[in-house]
């Protein structure tokens, strides 16, 4: 797919459908706007005025609560206005088409539709149709690309890796294993293609041969059909959920068989550097990708990955919507909106005073 499509003439966001093709600079920004929105709602106020008066459509094709959640929180936390819509039981399941339901949904003056799909490429269907002033934000789509939790384990890996905040970076010396269904997996593209751009030369997938793409080797990682050789000396590792059907299908004999050649067990943990981290998209599927202890104990970041994963979303939706300028970050832009406001109300309370008067 064509960056082109993603950025505007001033190769700022204007969709973010793919983190293929977007480079370490945009990429460090996201991150960085990310750890200046952490920062900025650490006190009792949760709530920038970025989006004020804008409108983020959720719009989601299959279910998935905790992404939409997250979604929707990140928006209302920008002060956006949100509507979800679970378009399953809607009319595209009576054969109306991606485009009918585009062009319904756009009479609804939505300013950001954030899309989740079974199909690949969906999301990338919608940001070519849509109008000019409409952005579309890919919350996953078939096994093409979920962005956002390529970023939010981006930025995780940074934390851990270079310091809270750090603008470093970490990423060239890494080695980073990506463990489980590979090939299913959409999460597991968008951390190989944000990786690479930000200079990871080790990157390691490991799985039995069923559940390893043909080719993946182009994408400059490194196939492991142990374990035991993928976690050697690496410092992070990123366990893929292993979905139940595929458990009783042709792909695997059983999720038993799944735990014990590939499963990620205290054992296996001393395979790994000292200060290596844990990783994992969720839900968690105990005692198939994971011991229960590995998945809560002092090497995981798992709970951190969701903690992280608002701002990252945050950041996203607030520097295609939000910026106030060239250069100017979202941020700013949220804090100079909410002072604006409450100048306008002392104004307000003044005039209303003098005229008493």
């Amino acid at each position: 797919m064509s960056p082109q499509l993603q950025l505007d003439s001033h190769g700022r966001l204007r969709h973010l459908l793919t983190l293929e093709g977007l480079d370490a600079a945009l990429l460090t920004e996201i991150l960085d706007t990310a750890d200046d929105i952490e920062r900025s709602l650490r006190g009792p106020d949760k709530k920038l005025a970025t989006l004020r008066g804008r409108t983020i459509v959720n719009l989601f094709f299959e279910p998935s609560t905790r992404t939409r959640t997250t979604f929707e929180l990140a928006a209302k936390r920008l002060s956006a206005d949100v509507l979800n819509l679970q378009m399953a039981a809607s009319s595209t399941s009576k054969g109306e088409t991606l485009f009918d339901t585009l062009k319904t949904l756009e009479a609804m003056q939505a300013d950001m539709f954030v899309v989740r799909h079974e199909a690949s490429g969906a999301a990338h269907f919608f940001a070519e149709h849509a109008a000019p002033d409409v952005a579309i934000l890919n919350a996953g789509d078939g096994r093409h690309a979920h962005p956002t939790q390529g970023l939010l384990d981006l930025l995780t890996i940074r934390r851990y890796k270079s310091g809270a905040g750090s603008g470093g970076n970490c990423f060239s010396g890494l080695r980073v294993a990506i463990v489980g269904d590979v090939l299913h997996s959409r999460v597991a593209r968008s951390d190989i293609h944000g990786l690479r751009a930000l200079g990871t030369r080790d990157i390691r997938v490991v799985a039995p041969p069923t559940l390893v793409p043909a080719g993946i080797e182009q994408m400059g990682v490194r196939v492991c059909h142990r374990i035991e050789d993928g976690l050697d000396g690496v410092d992070v590792v990123i366990l893929l959920r292993l979905q139940k059907e595929r458990m009783l299908g042709a792909y695997l004999p059983s999720s038993g068989e799944f735990h014990r050649d590939f499963g990620l067990t205290r054992q296996r943990l001393g395979a790994m550097r000292r200060d290596a981290i844990v990783m994992h998209p969720g839900p968690i599927n105990r005692g198939v990708e994971v011991e229960g202890e590995v998945a809560y104990g002092p090497q995981s970041v798992i709970l951190q990955q969701v903690s992280h994963g608002i701002a990252v979303r945050m950041a996203v939706m607030s520097m295609i919507l939000g910026r106030g300028g060239r250069g100017r970050s979202p941020v700013a832009a949220g804090r100079a909106a909410k002072q604006g406001r409450a100048a306008g109300r002392s104004g307000s309370g003044t005039s209303r005073q003098r005229r008493r008067a």
